[in-house]
């Protein structure tokens, strides 16, 4: 049966004839190196079916039917043989079984001799399907081969194929396990980088973007997104969470919270369970949760058995399935995420303990000396007052604040009657009060976290030119936030009423603070008095108000 031929280029150096619907499939990179090698064009046909996938547009190749037989039976085989001889011309076959773990079978037609005799081109034109004429044209054109060199030929040639795609999928091989490394590496900096900055200062909103923006750069995901449910504490507590979820996206983000809650639904999580990977492609449409999402994988931010939330990527950036790697990923985010969660609860609880026992030192200094009570309360806030008038912030406020509560906490250890005696104080009575300094230093010395407090207790009482007790230290000497907690100090105790006296107006109290800057008090701090001072007598005037500063630092 002859063959029609047509002209369609394949490959660089080739001419071929694709069948249809097969084409794709077939290993078309062996079909100009053989041609090289060769010197003619070879056919290609499927060795497990039998189909002719590409077709030499040089020749035709006689009975399709029968080559086909034979190229099945010639796939079994390990190397060139022929599928065909006649007289002039034979059909090379060479078994590719090596690519793309398919068996393909190359089969191509080659002269060994040039016909003497009609008989000879007829015989060739049968093996051929071609016309007497034809095959006789075709015949002479074609270069003449040995049988031996021919076979030598096909096994140097299919002996390259061979190493050639050993060498390709090697190649392939260190690709994929460079990438791989490559996103090991950015997985890595990323785990280390959330690591590092599981620090209680940062808040749980700080930490969940870093994550996400690192997550964004190696997860192939359009978008990511945190929701933290809500946290509830004990109505006295110092840090009262917001009783309403917390969303956090980077990328597309295609739900809000409420979808958020019902995709969880949907796919049945719980507290304690573990990553989900979920794709539309492989889920029955009637269960699967919303429209707008494709591919998503969900994890627990969780530490334990306590959830505090999920972090979720949506819809793979090229449209693919999510892996159990991506998921192995979003669950070790999940967890150091978890991690700093847990040790914010902790941490909370901690600041909740420290406040009450503030609160209750200070109670008991108010009880001790009834005559002062608020006392404490307003040197704390007068002295955060100040120090922000003279440009300190953040931490140092906190500490003043606490420093201002717990200055005169050595008064505890004091008689009774010395701290509420009427009259004036004898000398021995005066050095006695003048001990509770150094009492109130001992009583918070093993409480590590107010460490930075002690200064102030220890030394609020010392004067800038070193008269001052219990150390006699002298002008920069003297802890900046002992030397704004004895002006906040002294104003209060002297507006006040005290068993001995009544309160000193403040015209005679501003008075006596300039007569005293740079004397008992640092001038600095008396000008920031002067500059604040307004503010400063509301907050006497006021009542005693719930301690703003923020405990976690303390515990």
């Amino acid at each position: 049966m002859s063959l029609a031929t047509s002209h369609s280029t394949v490959g660089s150096n080739i001419n071929a004839v694709p069948v249809a619907g097969r084409s794709a499939e077939a290993p078309l990179s062996v079909l100009p190196q053989l041609k090289r090698a060769f010197g003619i064009e070879f056919s290609l046909w499927d060795g497990t079916t039998g189909d002719l996938l590409h077709r030499s547009n040089t020749y035709p190749h006689g009975d399709e039917h029968l080559v086909a037989e034979l190229v099945r039976a010639s796939a079994r085989q390990s190397g060139p043989h022929l599928l065909g001889e006649e007289d002039c011309a034979l059909l090379l076959a060479l078994p590719l079984h090596r690519l793309r773990r398919r068996a393909y079978v190359a089969v191509g037609a080659l002269v060994t001799r040039h016909p003497e005799t009609a008989e000879q081109v007829q015989a060739s034109a049968r093996l051929l399907g071609m016309t007497r004429r034809a095959a006789g044209e075709w015949l002479h054109r074609q270069p003449i081969w040995s049988h031996d060199a021919l076979m030598r030929l096909g096994d140097v040639v299919l002996e390259k194929l061979a190493v050639q795609a050993q060498a390709d999928r090697l190649e392939r091989e260190v690709d994929k396990l460079a990438q791989n490394l490559a996103l090991s590496y950015e997985e890595v900096s990323l785990l280390c980088g959330l690591t590092h900055n599981l620090r209680i200062s940062k808040s749980e909103e700080e930490l969940g973007k870093l994550a996400l923006d690192w997550l964004s750069e190696c997860m192939p995901a359009q978008g990511l997104t945190i929701l933290y449910l809500p946290n509830r504490f004990d109505a006295g507590a110092i840090y009262e969470e917001s009783d309403k979820s917390r969303q956090l996206s980077v990328g597309q983000c295609t739900i809000e919270a409420a979808e958020f809650q019902r995709l969880l639904d949907a796919l049945q999580l719980s507290s304690g369970c573990g990553p989900c990977v979920a794709n539309r492609a492989t889920t029955a449409e009637a269960s699967w949760p919303m429209p707008q999402l494709q591919q998503v994988v969900v994890a627990p931010i969780s530490d334990g058995e306590k959830t505090f939330g999920w972090l979720a990527a949506l819809n793979h950036a090229a449209d693919e399935e999510f892996r159990t790697v991506e998921a192995s990923l979003m669950a070790s985010v999940g967890a150091l995420l978890g991690i700093h969660c847990g040790n914010h609860d902790l941490y909370r609880e901690q600041a909740d303990l420290l406040a009450g026992v503030v609160r209750a030192l200070t109670s008991a200094i108010d009880a001790k000396d009834p005559y002062t009570c608020g006392h404490s309360d307003r040197v704390a806030r007068i002295s955060v007052r100040l120090a922000e008038e003279l440009g300190l912030s953040g931490d140092i406020l906190k500490t003043l604040y606490m420093a201002g509560l717990l200055h005169d906490i050595g008064k505890i250890g004091i008689d009774d009657s010395v701290l509420r005696k009427a009259g004036c104080l004898t000398p021995a009575e005066f050095e006695h009060i003048k001990m509770h300094p150094e009492l109130g230093h001992r009583i918070l010395a093993d409480l590590k976290q107010l460490a930075d407090v002690l200064p102030v207790v220890l030394h609020h009482h010392e004067q800038w030119d070193g008269t001052g007790y219990p150390h006699q230290l002298v002008g920069d000497g003297i802890p900046l936030s002992a030397r704004i907690v004895a002006v906040a100090d002294a104003f209060d105790a002297m507006i006040g009423d005290r068993p001995y006296r009544k309160g000193i107006p403040v015209e005679m109290v501003e008075e006596i603070f300039r007569s005293g800057a740079g004397k008992q008090w640092d001038a600095t701090v008396v000008d920031a008095y002067f500059c604040a001072r307004e503010e400063i007598h509301q907050v006497c005037e006021r009542e005693r108000c719930a301690a703003p500063a923020d405990f976690v630092q303390w515990s």
